[in-house]
């Protein structure tokens, strides 16, 4: 028997709303395989399926809103039949069951039940004649007054304590969040944990651009625009690179160690139009060339703006990169994303005086900055993590191998 429970899409989200199935009792399922869409505070996602199996049972419906580690759905392994699987749901009755309804409070501390308002005022409440005249007399609605005769019954007494009281607003039912301010929300909460949590330290570097900048113009010479390679694509391919050479910036802290992923996954940051931030994964990219790379951001921001991702692409970044060059600034010093323990950002390429062997002149420069984790790296591994970044941007022929990368030729 499979679990399948809802994983954990970042550490910004605490819970989903299932929208639909993709699967049903019967139906085989193969690892990958999209199953569920669940909405989050930031976007639908497609929930994937890791396992090969049998869909057995839907323990989750469409509309309900549960946490992370919720049991959705129950698969039977290959060679399991059904009775296999009731006998080890029977064996623990608690696997599959749904959120459990909120508890009642206990009789103490339930509040006292007062007479039930009618829809219109007077109507079916009693109330004394003299009492009835008076509330007309002084214009109070019968409605707002707690009669305290027998059977609740409003007496002269509850309509001159009435109109000593203060007139009540009438509460008004709360408006709903919006997505946008819901993902605020969560942002905000995601952001405190980790400056309250992570110890930051911060690096930067100005890295001259001219040598990308010419052999990104003479790739593109002949591209359409649709093909043409981006800047941000080199930026990425370099940051990966330089992950290739420094580890110690590619995985998670979690139980007070750090923990080096298999991969280099980097999280893109992308803004969205109704507002707010999601920073899915494009996957392996030292494995693909600049080319390979461009297309797959362009797909990336689509999707994501689209409202289109799966679950794969928010849970398994290893490292985000923001880029806010194209808002015009000049550096930008980011807060990491936990439970990664680095983050990069570049800024605009801007021409600025610069000195070398050849005189001073004006060069295309590009900002480049570090957030990491104290707790993983420390200052001196991250300047130079940072300068092998811009070595490689430096020289971008080197960039682009679409074969897998051989770390231990790397320095």
């Amino acid at each position: 028997m499979i679990e399948f429970r809802l994983p954990s899409l970042g550490s910004d989200m605490d819970d989903g709303t299932l929208l639909e199935w993709h699967v049903k009792p019967g139906d085989a399922v193969h690892k990958g395989q999209v199953v569920a869409v669940v909405d989050t505070a930031k976007a639908a996602i497609d929930i994937e399926c890791w396992h090969e199996g049998t869909v057995h049972a839907l323990r989750v419906q469409p509309g309900e809103k549960f946490p992370i580690g919720q049991l959705m759905a129950v698969l039977r392994e290959p060679g399991e039949t059904e009775a296999d699987v009731e006998r080890q749901l029977a064996a623990l009755p608690q696997v599959g069951a749904t959120m459990a309804a909120p508890m009642a409070a206990p009789a103490a501390l339930q509040p006292r039940a007062a007479p039930p308002a009618p829809s219109v005022a007077g109507e079916r409440r009693k109330v004394t004649p003299i009492a009835r005249r008076r509330a007309l007399e002084w214009g109070l609605a019968l409605d707002a007054v707690v009669g305290t005769g027998p059977q609740g019954a409003v007496t002269l007494a509850d309509v001159e304590a009435q109109r000593g009281k203060p007139a009540q607003p009438v509460p008004t039912p709360a408006t709903p969040p919006t997505r946008a301010q819901e993902m605020r929300r969560v942002i905000a909460a995601a952001m405190a944990r980790s400056k309250r949590e992570i110890p930051h330290y911060y690096l930067s570097e100005d890295i001259p651009f001219e040598r990308a900048a010419h052999w990104l113009a003479e790739q593109n010479r002949d591209r359409g625009p649709a093909e043409r390679l981006l800047p941000a694509a080199l930026q990425l391919k370099a940051v990966a690179l330089a992950l290739l050479r420094y580890p110690e910036f590619n995985g998670y802290w979690s139980d007070d160690a750090f923990v080096a992923a298999a991969g280099v996954h980097l999280g893109v940051a992308i803004s969205l139009r109704q507002g707010g931030l999601v920073a899915p994964a494009l996957h392996d990219v030292p494995r693909l060339d600049t080319a390979a790379l461009t297309r797959a951001l362009l797909d990336l921001v689509k999707r994501t703006r689209a409202g289109a991702l799966r679950s794969s692409e928010l849970a398994d970044a290893t490292l985000t990169v923001t880029n806010l060059g194209d808002q015009g600034v000049d550096s930008v010093f980011g807060v990491i994303y936990p439970p990664q323990v680095a983050l990069v950002g570049f800024g605009r390429v801007r021409l600025r005086p610069w000195a070398d062997e050849s005189g001073v002149r004006g060069v295309p420069v590009l900002s480049a900055s570090l957030a990491a984790d104290h707790r993983a790296s420390d200052g001196h591994r991250g300047a130079l993590f940072l300068s092998a970044i811009g070595e490689l941007l430096q020289d971008p022929q080197t960039l682009d191998p679409p074969a897998p990368i051989d770390t231990k030729a790397l320095p």
